[in-house]
């Protein structure tokens, strides 16, 4: 079995017995978005506090 599928499958574990198809796609959703996020950040595409902040203003 891929990690992929076995984070998938203890994401769904850990839901409620009574959760609906659209908290497991939310779950995992969020899920692949964080792993996307850390991965960029680990690639160095990421924008600093001060450049968020100077964007923000400007």
């Amino acid at each position: 079995m891929t990690i992929v599928k076995e984070q998938a499958i203890n994401l769904i574990k850990d839901l409620p017995d009574n959760a609906t198809w659209d908290d497991i796609m939310y779950k995992l959703y969020v899920r692949e978005k964080i792993e996307k996020a850390l991965d960029d950040a680990d690639k160095g595409k990421f924008v600093s506090h001060e450049d968020a902040k100077k964007r923000l203003l400007s």
